[in-house]
């Protein structure tokens, strides 16, 4: 909190020699306070996966606490983000979120985090991934200092976007489940994944408005951010067309207050959104894309 206490003031310091800033004192520190509790996530309850209060609706990794659910966030996109908001930006970008180098992603389980069948679901999420595209991953070796750290610990799904080799260790954790539930699902894991190779959610496109609606009045007060929007240059399409049963959608419910659909699509469209069932044609396609894989863009 402190942290983004001097970035606040600096803001307001700045303010008559920079760009004016459109949000007020208030809006601002309502802000902080919510970049301060996404960052904590839900540390503290780590046994979220396990309480029978947590609405049906919501997919595992819409329950971390995280940003949007499942995506930690470094603190240079804390305050990258509170600078974009205190300047009045309604789409955000992060900074230096590259491939892995020579498509190669470098991991390693946390010691006794899991049974042999949930490291064998984690490894065919793997295989999954190197069978449609020509992305490889391999065991950390100790002379590796940026790596994906996998955890079990029971408090959602979530991890890092993307490599940055001054991260070091990159988080994504799994809530320890039966395999085919919650964050063992076969989609889930390899959504989590394509966290880690550089991906945000569909819904959060750039574009994604000729696409869906957000129905604000459903949504639960204080998860209104999970629905903010990346501008282009951090979420990129590469040409595969807005996808509303991608691993990575949200489902029409997320989120909601009442039981009625948060987000509404605009076009019909074939099978169900938010699905974790299966990994779809577009998805390994934005993969094999952003990896400029052989043949992505034939």
């Amino acid at each position: 909190m402190l942290r983004f206490a001097l970035c606040f003031l600096l803001l307001l310091g700045l303010a008559s020699a920079g760009p004016a800033l459109v949000r007020s004192k208030e809006e601002i520190e309502d802000f902080i306070k919510y970049l301060d509790r996404i960052k904590k996530g839900n540390s503290e309850q780590p046994n979220i996966l396990s309480r029978s209060a947590l609405p049906a609706v919501e997919d595992s990794e819409e329950l971390s606490g995280r940003y949007q659910g499942d995506i930690v966030l470094d603190d240079e996109d804390y305050e990258r983000m509170l600078t974009e908001y205190t300047m009045g930006r309604n789409a955000y970008s992060t900074s230096s979120i590259t491939t892995w180098p020579n498509n190669v992603v470098v991991y390693e389980f946390a010691t006794n985090a899991f049974n042999r069948l949930q490291q064998n679901a984690i490894l065919s999420a793997i295989a999954d991934i190197e069978e449609h595209t020509c992305v490889r991953f391999r065991t950390r070796e100790s002379t590796d200092d940026a790596y994906v750290r996998i955890t079990g610990t029971t408090n959602g799904c979530y991890s890092h976007v993307g490599y940055r080799k001054s991260r070091g260790e990159h988080t994504m954790n799994l809530g320890r489940n039966t395999v085919g539930v919650g964050c063992f699902r076969h989609a889930t894991i390899v959504h989590e994944f394509m966290h880690i190779l550089g991906f945000t959610h569909m819904h959060t496109t750039s574009d994604r408005d000729n696409y869906v609606d957000i129905i604000k009045e459903n949504i639960r007060s204080g998860t209104e951010h999970n629905f903010d929007i990346y501008d282009e240059s951090t979420l990129h399409n590469y040409g595969v067309p807005y996808d509303y049963v991608s691993c990575l959608h949200y489902s029409s419910n997320s989120y909601t207050i009442n039981g009625d659909p948060t987000i509404v699509p605009k076009q019909k469209f074939e099978g169900e959104m938010g699905q974790r069932e299966f990994v779809t044609d577009l998805d390994w396609l934005r993969i094999n894309r952003h990896y400029n894989c052989p043949g992505a863009w034939n």
